[in-house]
């Protein structure tokens, strides 16, 4: 196959400095800070700085053994993200460990601020979670999406799609993130990669946007990406670098998945149109990352409130008893397959198969 080319457009123009500026001021537009705006512009000099000479990783240290070049220097953070995924993947692999469930609460609506009432999906979630820890052996993971419009600084960054470029530049865990030099830190998924490893079993009940899935759950999903065959070692491509990407991919990519043979279970709602699409979108997405659906008892749609006013749709949950049976049948039918997979009762019928198509 002919080398390809990496294709680029333009040539990056960075923003003027006091665009830069009027953006960081508007984290500090409560009058509370006009005290201190002396203090605020010595600041906002660094991170002019910060940003023009684009220190996106700040702080760097060598890779280390294990790496395809050890002496490489890759960012800090990545390699203490790294090391904290690994000592999931050990203690979920361990037998003697409890069986852990990651519960999704894909809702994004908060008590605690606007709009100010619990989410359906919640109380579904929370239903699930009372069932599998009453089962001896197994732990919760309660994974609340909803915490990224109540908490500050809290975020999950948009996926740049860098394995559209090649798979091998996809790194596992991520490194598109934390980028200084932009502002962008404090980012969720440094955490919640941890608790996807260390789950056996995963549970996501969501309700319906629009025909798909809230935004911030599609955050996590999108940059979920890399546990589908991403690179582990980013000193291959030194970084970011694509075209080394391209060359290591063509080379033969064995396309890992980095959380393959865990159990999930899904669990959508709507009030007028969608769950059905949105379970089956879940479900394939699952599937295609190498987790294992826990039977027809665990993947659901459902409605609550069928076109009637929003104002109600809490009562019309509380007159439907019967979701709530389903939901904690589903959590149940998930621990039934974490169990069979942790035992080895389970086996695959496609075990021992290659794909002639991996991607």
């Amino acid at each position: 196959m002919t080398k390809p080319a990496v294709r680029r457009q333009t040539d990056w123009v960075p923003l003027t400095k006091e665009q830069v500026r009027e953006r960081f001021l508007q984290k500090f537009y409560d009058p509370v800070f006009e005290e201190v705006r002396a203090e605020l512009d010595k600041v906002f000099e660094k991170v002019w700085d910060s940003y023009i000479a684009y220190r996106k990783s700040p702080r760097l240290a060598p890779a280390g053994p294990g790496f395809a070049e050890p002496g490489f220097e890759v960012a800090v953070e990545w390699l203490e993200t790294r090391a904290k995924i690994q000592a999931a993947e050990k203690r979920q692999k361990d037998p003697k460990s409890k069986s852990r469930i990651l519960i999704v609460n894909g809702s994004t609506r908060s008590e605690h601020t606007c709009p100010g009432e619990i989410s359906k999906t919640r109380r579904l979630a929370q239903a699930a979670q009372k069932v599998i820890e009453a089962m001896p052996g197994h732990e919760v993971d309660f994974l609340d999406i909803s915490t990224l419009a109540d908490e500050p600084w809290k975020v999950i960054y948009p996926c740049k799609a860098c394995v559209s470029t090649s798979q091998a530049l996809c790194h596992w865990p991520c490194t598109c993130y934390p980028n200084h030099a932009l502002g962008q830190s404090n980012d969720w998924m440094n955490e919640i990669y941890q608790r996807w490893v260390a789950a056996h079993g995963v549970m996501i009940i969501c309700p319906v946007h629009w025909y798909q899935t809230p935004a911030s759950l599609k955050l996590m999903i999108d940059r979920l990406v890399c546990a589908d065959g991403g690179n582990p070692d980013p000193t291959s491509t030194h970084g970011k670098d694509p075209a080394m990407a391209k060359a290591l991919e063509l080379e033969g990519w064995p396309y890992p998945k980095h959380l393959a043979g865990r159990a999930f279970s899904v669990i959508a709602h709507g009030d007028a149109a969608g769950p059905e699409n949105l379970r089956r979108m879940l479900t394939d997405w699952l599937i295609d990352i190498g987790l294992i659906p826990a039977g027809p008892a665990a993947t659901l749609d459902t409605w609550i409130g069928y076109y009637r006013p929003y104002a109600t749709s809490h009562e019309d949950l509380d007159a439907d008893p019967d979701l709530f049976v389903q939901v904690e049948n589903a959590a149940v039918s998930l621990a039934n397959m974490v169990a069979q997979i942790r035992s080895g009762a389970y086996k695959s019928p496609a075990e021992g198969l290659h794909s002639p198509k991996e991607k």
